[in-house]
């Protein structure tokens, strides 16, 4: 599907209405992704996550980007992986379906997600990906003003990840 764009880029150099940030409960920085928004972001970032009072695993929240060139960041808050019994793919599926509901609620048409919890919260690639995926179809079948959903990949496994769950998937 071309609405739906699996890349391998720098998150923080999207010109999209939004970039998802995988950011931890607190919102105010960390490593990997979130850690690279927030530096590229600026201070001001910081400043307004502060007054946000964290997030939930699972929920999202919405910010000005600053200096990225996205219009805006959407934090969310992916689950750790234990094990898989303990709701993970739920609260990862909500991630998703949190960011797609903030993205109608402010008009906005396309938004660039990383591999949320996959870095150092451990969530499994393909299971990850294919729960990314089949939300993005269902938010395309719910919302026809979504122009481009882009899911920006850090690496080569991370891609063909993507990959392989689109192709079972669609």
């Amino acid at each position: 599907m071309e609405k739906i764009k699996i890349i391998e880029k720098d998150i923080t150099t999207l010109t999209v209405d939004a970039i998802v940030n995988a950011a931890n409960n607190s919102l105010l920085g960390g490593g990997g992704v979130d850690g690279a928004i927030h530096r590229t972001a600026g201070p001001h970032l910081l400043e307004e996550c502060r007054k946000m009072n964290g997030c939930a695993t699972g929920d999202a929240k919405i910010t000005a980007a600053y200096n990225l060139p996205a219009k805006y960041i959407i934090h969310t808050v992916g689950p750790i992986w234990r094990d898989g019994n303990h709701k993970e793919a739920e609260l990862l599926a909500s991630c998703y379906k949190k960011c797609f509901e903030l993205i109608n609620k402010n008009g906005l048409t396309s938004i660039a997600f990383p591999a949320i919890s996959t870095g150092a919260y451990c969530f499994p690639q393909h299971k990850a990906a294919t729960i990314a995926l089949k939300e993005a179809f269902t938010a395309l079948e719910k919302n026809q003003k979504i122009k481009e959903i882009i899911f920006t990949c850090f690496n080569l496994s991370t891609i063909q990840a993507y990959k392989k769950a689109l192709k079972e998937i669609s």
